[in-house]
């Protein structure tokens, strides 16, 4: 009888490491688990604005009223469960200038006290039928929301 580890004929066994990606998750109740894959990036910190999200919102319900989803706004207002007149509010958010509709869909998350600029500040700015005119109303009302005083 012979030994395998004395025989020189035998080969020893190559391991290779298994690589995996894996990340430590916490469920609803708090306790940890193992997931797959990389954790997903932390959000940022901060708020963001309401008046991003509201202009996000206005995009998307003009896209809705374009494709013919709903018939009217009463339609969509209903559909929303808010008043026609808030609907309204929020669609007048497009008739911003396109550039202008970036900057507020991207304004940056604020982490102390209130948004820097709100939805009413940029109502009358909306209300302007000349986009050079809001141009120069929202460069003014950014820099004295960014630099009170």
């Amino acid at each position: 009888m012979t030994d395998a580890s004395n025989d020189s004929r035998v080969t020893p066994l190559r391991t290779r490491p298994i690589r995996r990606n894996f990340h430590v998750a916490r469920t609803d109740r708090g306790s940890r688990e193992f997931r797959r894959g990389v954790a997903p990036p932390q959000p940022t910190p901060g708020r963001l604005p309401r008046l991003s999200r509201l202009m996000a919102l206005a995009v998307h319900f003009d896209r809705i009223l374009a494709t013919g989803r709903f018939q009217s706004q009463g339609d969509l207002a209903r559909a929303g469960r808010i008043t026609r007149a808030r609907l309204t509010q929020i669609l007048n958010l497009t008739s911003l200038a396109p550039d202008l509709q970036e900057k507020v869909i991207f304004l940056r998350p604020y982490t102390d006290g209130r948004a820097p600029l709100t939805e009413r500040q940029i109502r009358p700015i909306a209300a302007e039928p000349n986009w050079d005119k809001q141009r120069r109303l929202f460069s003014k009302l950014a820099d004295s929301a960014c630099c009170p005083g």
